[in-house]
């Protein structure tokens, strides 16, 4: 008697497992964001794979490549942990810096030509398109001076990320 019952039952959650699920949508209507958990040894990944974005985008504007600057990349990995901390995003270090003074303290020689940060719970791919939406954040990626390029982020535990790309000639 319990045999069958077990057959059955376990029949019954096997056909419920292959019930497609509705995704939760937001007031707007459109599907809400899921957790996006950065892969601990997909650091390089990522950041070639945002490099080929922007220059792909650079391109289709008609402006040349940046290549991806060790020096800019730790400025921005910096920041990332410092809006973590601070819990804000904006352009200024919990001691006071600003991008100017914190590519300086990497030893970058080239010009500071802008900074995009971002808090979010999207793809670095996402927050791209999020800041090529915008007028002053789409000028930073499309810079005809920049040929330097550094971008980092942080994750925290609760899986909100700080973004941070840092364009400079």
């Amino acid at each position: 008697m319990i045999r069958p019952i077990a057959i059955a039952l376990i029949s019954a959650l096997s056909l419920a497992a292959c019930t497609p699920s509705e995704p939760t949508l937001g007031p707007d209507g459109k599907p809400l964001p899921r957790l996006y958990r950065i892969p601990n040894t997909g650091e390089a990944k990522m950041q070639y794979r945002m490099l080929d974005s922007v220059n792909a985008l650079r391109s289709a504007s008609g402006a040349q490549p940046v290549t991806l600057d060790p020096q800019l990349t730790a400025a921005a990995a910096t920041h990332s942990r410092d809006m973590s901390i601070q819990n804000r995003p904006w352009h200024f270090g919990s001691d006071g810096s600003s991008p100017i003074d914190r590519v300086r303290r990497v030893g970058y020689t080239g010009t500071m030509l802008g900074e995009n940060i971002s808090e979010t719970y999207e793809t670095e791919v996402e927050t791209l398109g999020a800041w090529m939406e915008q007028p002053d954040t789409r000028d930073v990626v499309l810079d005809k001076r920049a040929v330097n390029m550094g971008f980092a982020w942080h994750q925290e535990s609760n899986g909100k990320i700080w973004w941070t790309l840092i364009m400079g000639d």
